[in-house]
């Protein structure tokens, strides 16, 4: 998303986990409460999108350059060395334009113009869909897909066709007490692109991913779901779903769903008139509500305008962004949620004192680009 006012913004404040300076302070102490970036490289440029993943950060401006920070163990940050990054620092060895990111827990994926789909970092479940031959990557390596949503040890995407892919082995053990071994379907267990069964002459709207369950939204808003439901993320009797199902409207008062998110065990819906729907595991607070079935959120605690322009789900946490403000519920353990404590967020909370154009999580953390000033001045 590029927005004609980022030139006047903080260039990214970030909250929470810090361990691996995923931050961008310069430091490895963790934030409780919003800290700007400790750079002025894309102080004046737009930016388009922000992800982060385990213990790493990734900005892509709107010119299409890519900047990290955090943890590197797995060259994640595709810098061609496997150092940890303590400041948001340009990635020079990328000759294409980004248009879009985003982070699994030790790995990352971009997009560019040009629809090719770059990979680097931990391939140890196959997660970068190079196949079997390299455990990890420091390097951007080319996969020739469209575009990735990303859990912790697989990916799926959906091309330019339309057809939906999965990749990567982190659903196959869970498949594997259902199927016998070598009833398991393809999807789950391959390390290449492959076809998930079900989903053909569907028009795609948007891929995200939990830890262990895949979500897919098509134009016409029916969404469906397939891998652990473990958590009631699926809405479905079985513990696990192999094939993908739909969601019944009915759970969303007969509303059209526009937008998807995924947590690692919960997700996060928007339906046409802008309700805000949550479902799954709840245990931190991260539905906002007790219940494991889908019901709306942000009107429930009377937040004002409650039509959210954005939402973004970490592992257990969750932001949205609500007129011109930053509100945030679930895991704080390591103040992700903004609010000066480590206290769980229970219902959605206001985050004071920003002003947020653009917001992403990581698993653990918070980013989000904001102006210095109110939208009126």
């Amino acid at each position: 998303i590029t927005n004609p006012h980022l030139s006047k913004c903080i260039p990214c404040t970030l909250i929470g986990a810090n361990s691996y300076g995923q931050l961008g302070q310069g430091h490895v102490e963790d934030q409780s409460l919003p800290q700007p970036a400790e750079t002025t490289a894309f102080q004046v440029q737009s930016v388009r999108t922000l992800s982060g993943g385990g213990g790493h950060s990734v900005v892509v401006t709107g010119n299409g350059e890519v900047f990290v920070c955090g943890q590197n163990n797995k060259g994640q940050l595709g810098l061609g060395h496997t150092l940890n990054v303590y400041t948001l620092e340009l990635c020079p060895s990328l000759r294409q334009k980004i248009t879009n990111v985003s982070c699994g827990w030790d790995f990352t994926l971009l997009l560019s113009d040009t629809g090719q789909l770059l990979a680097c970092g931990s391939n140890t479940f196959g997660q970068l869909g190079i196949g079997e031959t390299v455990q990890h990557s420091s390097n951007w390596l080319i996969v020739q897909v469209s575009i990735g949503r990303f859990f912790l040890s697989g990916t799926i995407m959906f091309s330019g066709s339309g057809s939906v892919y999965q990749w990567g082995t982190g659903l196959c053990s869970h498949a594997k007490r259902v199927f016998t071994v070598s009833a398991v379907p393809s999807h789950f267990s391959s390390k290449l692109p492959c076809l998930v069964p079900g989903l053909a002459e569907k028009n795609p709207c948007m891929v995200a991913a939990g830890m262990v369950h895949c979500l897919y939204l098509t134009e016409d808003g029916e969404l469906f779901m397939w891998g652990s439901n473990k958590h009631g993320q699926l809405t479905s009797s079985d513990p696990f779903v192999s094939s993908p199902i739909s969601l019944k409207r009915c759970l969303l008062g007969g509303e059209k769903i526009t937008s998807v998110w995924s947590g690692w065990t919960h997700n996060v819906a928007q339906t046409e008139s802008g309700r805000v729907f949550t479902w799954g595991r709840g245990i931190y607070g991260q539905l906002g509500h007790t219940v494991s079935y889908p019901i709306p959120i942000l009107k429930q605690y009377n937040v004002s305008m409650y039509v959210a322009l954005q939402i973004a789900c970490g592992s257990e946490h969750n932001l949205a962004i609500v007129g011109s403000s930053l509100f945030s519920w679930g895991w704080n353990e390591h103040g992700m949620c903004g609010d000066g404590s480590h206290t769980d967020a229970l219902k959605p909370c206001l985050i004071p004192g920003l002003h947020p154009l653009l917001i992403g999580c990581g698993a653990g953390h918070s980013l989000a680009l904001c102006t210095a000033t109110t939208p009126s001045q």
